[in-house]
């Protein structure tokens, strides 16, 4: 009897640890987005900044700030969607919350701010 009950609670464990399932995200917003700045000035010739979002279905990221080929900011962010606007916080970076929507077109997708001015492209 004592076999019995064993096997039942093992198969109870079981059947309660696989409905457990995480929901799959199929967001379009997932993958690499950049932006790419460059500046050139008297002083300075070909300066190039970019800013590159790496989105995953986890509603987290990673975000890259780099200049003339250097890491200048390397740090993780957090993503939401809501009425197909997109909310990217930065947690402990000194950066205001972005909020960008996705524009897709022939072209190719663009994330774009509250304006309508370009905000990152995806690659």
């Amino acid at each position: 009897m004592k076999k019995f009950f064993s096997f039942l609670a093992i198969i109870a464990i079981i059947s309660v640890s696989n409905c457990s399932r995480i929901a799959e995200n199929n967001d379009q917003v997932i993958g690499i987005w950049s932006n790419v700045t460059k500046i050139s000035t008297e002083k300075t010739q070909n300066q190039t900044f970019r800013e590159e979002w790496i989105f995953n279905d986890a509603y987290l990221g990673r975000y890259h700030a780099i200049e003339n080929g250097k890491i200048t900011v390397k740090t993780d962010f957090r993503w939401s969607q809501d009425d197909g606007i997109y909310t990217i916080s930065y947690p402990g970076l000194d950066r205001a919350d972005d909020h960008v929507t996705l524009n897709e077109s022939e072209e190719g997708s663009m994330l774009e701010d509250i304006n309508g001015n370009p905000f990152a492209i995806r690659e």
